[in-house]
C-alpha cells in the first residue's frame, strides 16, 4: 500500500538481508492463511517457510555472510521474533559442534517489555551471553521505546546519505 521507494522491507531485499519471521504462524495472518488453506484458496500449507526451513535458511545465510565479514543482530520486538533467529549461532556451536563460526557482531533490540531475567521478551541483552548467543565484548544495545515509532527513524537514518 506504500511506494516501494518507501519500504525498509524492499530495501532490505535489495540488500539480500534476510528478513526471519519465526512463529508468523501466531498471529492474525497465521490464522487467515490457516483459513485460506482449510477453504482450498491456498492449496499447499508450505507456501510458507515453517520454523524449521526458517532456521536451516538463515544457519546457511549467517555461515556465508559472517565468512565474508561480521554480522550484527538488529532485533524488533522480543519473544520467538528475538529469540528464535538470535540462536543460530549457539545452534551451529553447540549441535553442529562448528567452533569458528563467529558470533553475533553486536546487538541492538528495540523493545516495549518490562526488563527481567529468564523471560524471552524482556531478558537483558547481558543475560544472552549465558545461553551462548552472545560473547562478554559483543557491543550490546537496547532502545526501550515502540518499534512502530522507533524502526523507521533508526531505518531512515541508516539508508541516508548522511
Amino acid at each position: 500500500q506504500i511506494d516501494p521507494r518507501d519500504s525498509w522491507l524492499v530495501a532490505a531485499a535489495e540488500k539480500n538481508l534476510p528478513i526471519v519471521t519465526p512463529g508468523w504462524e501466531d498471529s492474525t495472518l497465521g490464522n487467515i492463511f490457516s483459513g485460506h488453506v482449510m477453504k482450498g484458496s491456498v492449496r499447499n500449507v508450505h507456501t510458507v517457510r515453517t520454523g524449521i526451513e526458517a532456521m536451516t535458511f538463515l544457519a546457511d545465510w549467517y555461515r556465508k555472510a559472517s565468512a565474508e565479514r561480521s554480522v550484527g543482530f538488529f532485533q524488533i520486538g522480543g519473544g520467538i521474533a528475538g529469540d528464535f533467529p538470535i540462536c543460530v549461532v549457539p545452534m551451529m556451536h553447540q549441535d553442529m559442534q562448528l567452533p569458528d563460526i563467529p558470533v553475533w557482531s553486536y546487538f541492538c533490540q528495540i523493545s516495549d517489555s518490562t526488563t527481567s531475567y529468564g523471560s524471552y521478551s524482556g531478558a537483558v541483552p547481558n543475560e544472552k551471553i549465558t545461553w551462548g548467543k552472545l560473547e562478554e565484548d559483543t557491543p550490546k544495545f537496547i532502545i526501550e521505546s515502540d518499534a512502530t515509532i522507533v524502526a523507521p527513524l533508526i531505518f531512515a537514518y541508516v539508508m541516508s546519505d548522511e
